[in-house]
C-alpha cells in the first residue's frame, strides 16, 4: 500500500514518517512539501523517498493514500482535496477546528467511497491500554471517575498556534481517550485560562458526564509546576493511579528510533513506570501493557485494501469535536452544556 505524507514539520517528521517507513505492508510513497529545507531533511533521513509540490503530483506518482500532518486549520481543506483525488486519507488531530467542518468532511468521504481515518495514536498508548484492560476486566469494580492529564512546565514557550491551542491540541487526545473508554458525553463543563489576552489558552479543564454515569476530569496545562498523575481511575472496589507523566513511544521517536530499529524495546515501559491499584494505603503494581502505535498504519492499509475497518472511525472525531465545541461554550458562559446522546 503506497502511502504518502503531507507536511514534514514536527508532527510529520517525528510522528508519521518513522511509522510509515517501518510499517509492514506499506511503502512510504513520498512527502508533499515545498520547503527546500524540509525536502533536504527528507532526502537525508529517507534516501530514495521522493518529495512533491502537491497532492496531485503525489497521486500521479502512484500513491493510494495520504497522511496529513500540517497546521490544524489546513486539515479539512487538504482532506477534501485528497478525497477529490480519490486518495484514502489519514488526518492528524485535531481533525477540524469544529464539529461542523468535521461532519462535512466525513460525509464527503462517505459519498465518495473514500476511506478516511483520524490519527488518534494515543488510543494505543501503553498506559491507556493498561487502563482499558483493567476497566474491561472489572478490576476496579464499577468505575465512577476518570482523571486524565497532559501537563508540562514550559514558561519559555507557549501553546503552538499550529495545533489550535491546548484545548484542541491536548484536548483532542484527552477527550478521544475518555469517549473511547466510557462512551458518549451527556454534558460538558469547562474552564479555559490564558497567560495573556492575546494568546491561545495554556490551561484547560474539561469535565464530561458520560451517559453511563462515569465522570471524566481532563486537564491540559502548559505551565504546571507540579504535574499530577497521568491517570487516576476510581472504582467501587479500588483505584488505579499512574504517576508517570507520559509513556515512552514519543520519546523513542524523538530519539530517532522507530518500531523496526527499537525492536523488542518498542512500547515497553520499565517497572519503575508501572501504575498501581490502591485499596487503601497499599498499592499493588500493575505491569503496563505494550504500547502499539506501530499497529495503526498496517491496520489502515488493510482497511484500504478492504480487509477490515479503519483503525479510528472518523465519526469518533466528530463526537470529540462536539465535546470540544461544548467546552468553549461552557467556558464562555460558566454553564454546563448539555449534549445528550448526540455527544
Amino acid at each position: 500500500m503506497k502511502i504518502g505524507l503531507v507536511g514534514f514539520g514536527f508532527g510529520g517528521k517525528y510522528f508519521h514518517a518513522p511509522l510509515l517507513a517501518a510499517a509492514p505492508g506499506v511503502q512510504f510513497a513520498g512527502v508533499v512539501t515545498k520547503s527546500p529545507e524540509r525536502q533536504a531533511e527528507v532526502a537525508q533521513l529517507y534516501p530514495g523517498v521522493p518529495t512533491f509540490d502537491s497532492l496531485a503530483d503525489l497521486k500521479a506518482a502512484g500513491a493510494q493514500a495520504v497522511a496529513i500532518s500540517t497546521p490544524a486549520a489546513t486539515h479539512i481543506p487538504l482532506v477534501h482535496e485528497a478525497i477529490g483525488l480519490g486518495l484514502a486519507v489519514v488526518s492528524d488531530k485535531p481533525f477540524a477546528l469544529d464539529a461542523a467542518d468535521a461532519r462535512g468532511a466525513v460525509e464527503a468521504a462517505e459519498q465518495a467511497g473514500v476511506k478516511l481515518s483520524v490519527y488518534q495514536n494515543r488510543r494505543w498508548d501503553a498506559d491507556l491500554l493498561t487502563v482499558k484492560k483493567l476497566v474491561e476486566a472489572g478490576e476496579l469494580g464499577t468505575v465512577f471517575r476518570f482523571e486524565s492529564r497532559f501537563e508540562r512546565f514550559d514558561p519559555t514557550g507557549r501553546p503552538p498556534a499550529a495545533g489550535g491551542g491546548i484545548l484542541l491540541d491536548f484536548g483532542s487526545h484527552l477527550v478521544d481517550q475518555a469517549l473511547y473508554l466510557f462512551g458518549p458525553a451527556d454534558s460538558v463543563y469547562a474552564e479555559l485560562d490564558t497567560t495573556s489576552p492575546d494568546e491561545l489558552e495554556s490551561r484547560v479543564f474539561v469535565a464530561i458526564t458520560h451517559t453511563n454515569g462515569v465522570i471524566s476530569h481532563l486537564i491540559g496545562n502548559w505551565l504546571e509546576g507540579a504535574p499530577g498523575p497521568r491517570y487516576r481511575v476510581s472504582g467501587s472496589t479500588g483505584s488505579f493511579v499512574l504517576e508517570t507523566p507520559m509513556e515512552g513511544q514519543e520519546a523513542l521517536l524523538l530519539k530517532g528510533l522507530n518500531p523496526a530499529t527499537a525492536g523488542d524495546d518498542w512500547g515497553v515501559e520499565p517497572e519503575s513506570g508501572w501504575g498501581k491499584i490502591y485499596r487503601g494505603d497499599d498499592g499493588t503494581p500493575v505491569p503496563t501493557e505494550r504500547g502499539s502505535w506501530d499497529t495503526y498504519y498496517p491496520a489502515f492499509a488493510a482497511a484500504v485494501r478492504g480487509e477490515g475497518e479503519v483503525p479510528v472511525d472518523p465519526r469518533d472525531a466528530i463526537a470529540s469535536l462536539e465535546v470540544l465545541d461544548a467546552a468553549r461554550r461552557s467556558a464562555a458562559t460558566g454553564q454546563i452544556v448539555s449534549l445528550g446522546a448526540a455527544g
